[in-house]
Formats: C-alpha cells, structure tokens, sequence
C-alpha cells in the first residue's frame, strides 16, 4: 500500500492519495483545487487515479474533485445524502471499494454535515483491524467537527449535532484502539475549536484525549459541541455551495501582469486590490482603498473573510508571489482575479501621488489617547475565546470574521484603533474600514500583548 497525506498549512486542510502497488489502482480523498502534486506523484509510482472521494461538502475550500476526474476520467465519490449538479457515484455505509489487496470500506458519519462519511483503508482486503480511517471533518485530534455551520442548509445545529454524537461515540469510537486516524484539518481550522497541531493519532489516543470521544450522554455532548465556536469566515457558506456545482475549473495561467493604469481603472470601476504584503510595508505606502491581507499567515481564508465572493480582484503580491496568491485565492474559489501588480516595491514609487499610509500605534500611544476625551474607539477583532482571556476595557468587540457586516457598529465620527492578538489580523481590519471611507483609522503595534506589557494597563477579564 502507498498512502500519502498532503497538507496545506495556510487552511490547514488534509488531503490523501492511497495506492494499491501491485495493481497501480489509487483514489484520492478530499483534494485540493490544484491537482498538480497527487498527479505527479500518480505518474512517478505508475498509478491510474481511478476516484476521487470527498468525505463532505467542504465549506473552507473548492474542493479539486472537478480538476481531478477532468485530468484522469475518475469517477466522483460522496455520501448517499449528497446532491450535486455532476455525476457522482454515492457511496452507502459498509460499502467496499477494492484496488486490489488494498481495500477502503465506507462508514457514513453525518453531523459536522448530513452527508459526511469516513473512509476505512485497509492494507489487505482479509486483515481484521484497518490501517486507518479517513475521518473529514467528523473526527479531528483533539475535537470533533463542528455542527453549526451554514453548509447544511434546512439542517439545525442541534440535529447535526445529535447525528455527530451516533457518529463519533458510537461508530469512530466502536473501530479498534490500533486503528490510525487521519482527518481533514489540523490547528487553526475554522472548522473546529481545539484542533491538535499533530496530524494524525489512533482512536486508542482519541478515546483517552480528545474531550468529545469521552464517554457521556447525548444532550451533554451537543452542548458541549457547540459551546464556544468562533464566528466562521463569511466565504464558507459560497464555498459549501460551490462545492455542489458544476464550475469551472482552475486555470493557473488565466491571472496576467497588470500595467499602472490597468490597476486604476480596474479600481475606479470596483475592483478590490488585495495587498498581500506585510503589513509594516503596507503601512509604509500603499494604493489609496486596498485591503491589506498579509500573505505569511491564512492569506486564503482572510482574503475570504473580507472580501465578498463574486468581487473582481487585483493582487498585489510580495517578493514575486503573485502567483502563488492567485492560487490561494482560487483553493476557496475566488477565480474573479483581474491580474496582478507584481514587483510592487519597484512600481508603487511611480504612483506617489496615489499612494497613501497607514496609522500604526504603539501601546503607549493607545494609553495617552484613552486618556484624552473623546478617546479613540478601540475594536476587538480576536475570537471570543480569544477575548475571554482578557481585553482592553471599554473595547468592542467585533470578530474578524464579523466585521464586513458589522462595520455600521463603528461609530463614523470617531477615531478608531483596531487590535487583535499581535498585529496582523488588526491590519487587515483597519485597511477594511479605510477601504469603506473611514478617515481616522490606526492599528495597534504588537497587539493585545504589546498592551499586556504596559505596566499600568487595565485590562479586564
């Protein structure tokens, strides 16, 4: 057996080519949009992608499915519950899928969605405990999925998550301890509240950590499931949708370079330019209404957060990385990618009477100014967990992921200073509410634990 597990740090996501070596039969489950490494990886061992399994409507990426069986003509596997405007081939529990001594066994596993399924791999067809199980998003190390999300439409939280419940306690959790569990996302996932950092772990290990595998009953379960999930990034649900379409599918080369002028009258006529540099270089001068979503971070899923599906986009990409951008952009399928500036540090020079900075304070100046009267506004944008932690007092609150529909809460007259945990996800909000027609914005240098260093700094619990 060859089995590979690819893993994309920027959305945390899984995903997994599983080959038979003697008969050169291989599936691939939940890829990616761009397919390129499972297909090179196929064509080095001599394997034939025969199917491509998506354990759910993935609502935190386009799923590569699409791409995937273009390229190889494999066929497209789901839940029995899942509808789709492609054809698929819908997969029933205990059903088998033989690639020769190789065996994957399908467990249906609802509740993160109703058509979610985990996939049993077995190294021989006859062996009696599994190599491992592809669990989604049903089962994560350290969590379990969570059941609120907007991808499963006429479905409330409560029913899913007493679905989850069958699921895990009673299904993953009957599978034996040497079992090895290998799921759809790790640390930092949007799709959970305590994913491990480690990527794959044994049921055994689950049984004993992980605090929803603990025996208990169903209405404690739920609550506890659904107790302290963050806001989800607004672009989830697009996907959660798109994921059941028919779309088109990626085309790296269809992003071109972007003259001066060609990127201001794009944004006269409403484009987005999505400044991916850092963001002190930002701060240091930047085209008058961009957004700032600084690429060394989850470039993809706070691009998504910010900016609205369907939006024209121009990228402004750091240090040649323009392309890798516009495919970050594409892996939650934003495809309405104008073009680029690239080499931003060489051009924006020429544009000097269109550039503009950005206001970064230090922790002191925000005291000096909380000071005064009126004082500036101070916006929260950590997540609620975050917050509990701690928080500058009389600060409001307003997730990240909130923020594009709870801009009208900031109020227009006053100053603002937006922090978050150490400085970026405060730079992008700042650049959003500049980029509304806010006037007097800052953000807060080294964030809320810059503050935290203030001898004198109140904070509240």
């Amino acid at each position: 057996m060859f089995f590979a597990q690819y893993y994309l740090d920027c959305l945390s996501q899984a995903s997994y080519l599983i080959g038979d070596e003697s008969t050169g039969r291989a599936v691939v489950v939940d890829p990616r949009r761009d397919v390129s490494e499972y297909l090179a990886d196929a064509e080095s061992r001599g394997f034939t992608i025969e199917a491509v399994i998506n354990t759910h409507f993935h609502a935190d990426f386009l799923a590569g499915h699409l791409e995937l069986a273009g390229r190889t003509g494999a066929w497209i596997g789901y839940g029995r519950r899942a509808e789709t405007e492609y054809p698929v081939r819908k997969l029933a529990d205990g059903e088998r899928i033989d690639l020769g001594e190789v065996t994957l066994e399908i467990i249906e596993t609802p509740g993160h969605t109703p058509e979610s399924i985990s996939v049993l791999v077995y190294e021989h067809a006859d062996d009696e405990v599994a190599y491992g199980v592809l669990t989604g998003d049903a089962l994560f190390i350290g969590d379990v999925g969570r059941p609120d999300l907007l991808a499963s439409v006429g479905v409330t939280a409560d029913e899913l998550a007493r679905m989850l419940y069958d699921s895990v306690q009673r299904k993953l959790m009957s599978l034996p301890d040497a079992v090895r569990v290998f799921p759809a996302h790790g640390a930092g996932s949007a799709c959970g509240k305590n994913l491990s950092t480690e990527r794959s772990s044994t049921i055994g290990m689950q049984r004993l950590t992980n605090y929803a595998c603990a025996p208990m009953a169903e209405d404690e379960f739920v609550a506890v499931v659904t107790a302290g999930q963050a806001a989800a990034p607004g672009y989830f649900s697009y996907d959660a949708g798109l994921n059941r379409k028919d779309h088109e599918l990626f085309d790296p080369s269809a992003a071109r370079p972007l003259t001066t002028d060609e990127v201001l009258a794009l944004r006269a006529d409403g484009a987005v330019l999505l400044d991916g540099r850092d963001p002190q270089e930002f701060a240091a001068g930047h085209l008058r209404g961009s957004v700032n979503v600084p690429a060394d971070g989850r470039f993809a899923e706070q691009a998504g957060t910010v900016v609205r599906p369907g939006q024209q986009l121009v990228v402004i990409a750091p240090d040649g990385r323009e392309l890798e951008l516009v495919t970050r952009l594409a892996r939650i399928g934003f495809d309405r990618v104008a073009g680029y500036l690239a080499e931003p540090e060489d051009v924006l020079p020429s544009l000097a009477d269109d550039l503009v900075q950005a206001s970064r304070v230090t922790a002191a100046q925000l005291r000096d100014a909380l000071r005064a009267e009126p004082g500036p506004v101070v916006v929260d944008v950590r997540n609620p967990a975050e917050r509990e932690e701690g928080h500058i007092e009389g600060s409001l609150h307003i997730p990240l992921a909130q923020l594009p529909d709870r801009l009208g809460e900031i109020p227009p007259e006053r100053s603002v200073v937006f922090h978050c945990a150490g400085g970026l996800r405060s730079s992008i909000a700042a650049s959003l509410l500049r980029h509304s027609g806010h006037g007097d914005v800052s953000d807060l240098l080294g964030g809320y634990g810059a503050w935290l260093l203030l001898p004198e700094a109140t904070a509240t619990r």
